[in-house]
């Protein structure tokens, strides 16, 4: 039988927890429910989630730090954002601070579980689909570990950045467009999705600087190309 998966919910009302976790349970997924962001970082540390959701406004320890505090623990975990605020600057902040999406209060718990299952299938998915190894130039990526490997220097990356990582990577030299990106691996392409990848593109340009060979560039009105030496380049070289 396969095994549950385990979710991490984090909701200060407690009334809108307690209906979310029996709803979440009800479609198969066994949920932890914590009513403060202290409470909610004690519970994250002691078991073992395979997806969060919470928050942003909660007493003692609001979402934006308790995701900040949880990315420090575990990289990898997709974290989804419950947010009664519609500011793009408040959206924006949370993908920053290592958000993978959000919803806006009042929502449907059926669009919840939706997204749930969106995020699950890409991972399943990039399992196996992706190539596992990626060399250009003194680059190594290993798209399973996420580990981005420059010389002597490993960056262990977090699940978005490995995700557009390997799309561009996949692309390499050719354009990855803009949108075909964002329904990849943000889903929708909207305003506050398309923010979020420039912030995730702006972090790899920065780990990929000290492989000059290699770069990102923008292709105006289309999207992205990875610049990375062609086999004749190497081999002259």
């Amino acid at each position: 039988m396969e095994e549950k998966m385990k979710l991490f919910l984090c909701e200060d009302d407690e009334n809108l927890g307690m209906l979310l976790r029996e709803y979440l349970q009800a479609k198969g997924y066994e949920t932890d429910l914590y009513t403060d962001g202290e409470v909610g970082y004690k519970g994250f540390v002691k078991e073992k989630y395979d997806l969060c959701i919470m928050d942003v406004m909660m007493p003692k320890k609001d979402g934006i730090t308790l995701v900040k505090e949880i990315r420090v623990i575990n990289s990898d975990i997709p974290i989804i954002f419950l947010t009664a605020k519609n500011m793009k600057e408040d959206i924006l902040e949370g993908f920053k601070a290592g958000a993978d999406d959000y919803i806006t209060k009042p929502f449907s718990m059926e669009e919840l579980v939706l997204r749930i299952e969106a995020i699950f299938r890409r991972m399943k998915g990039k399992k196996t689909k992706e190539q596992q190894v990626y060399h250009f130039g003194n680059m190594e990526f290993d798209t399973q570990k996420q580990i981005l490997t420059i010389g002597d220097t490993n960056t262990k990356l977090t699940t978005k950045e490995s995700e557009l990582l390997a799309l561009l990577c996949a692309h390499a030299n050719d354009i990855l467009e803009r949108n075909h990106a964002l329904k990849q691996i943000w889903v929708d392409d909207n305003y506050f999705n398309a923010r979020s990848m420039d912030v995730y593109i702006t972090k790899l340009r920065k780990l990929l600087k000290p492989e000059p060979s290699i770069e990102i560039i923008n292709i105006h009105g289309k999207g992205y190309k990875l610049i990375v030496p062609t086999e004749e380049q190497e081999e002259a070289e």
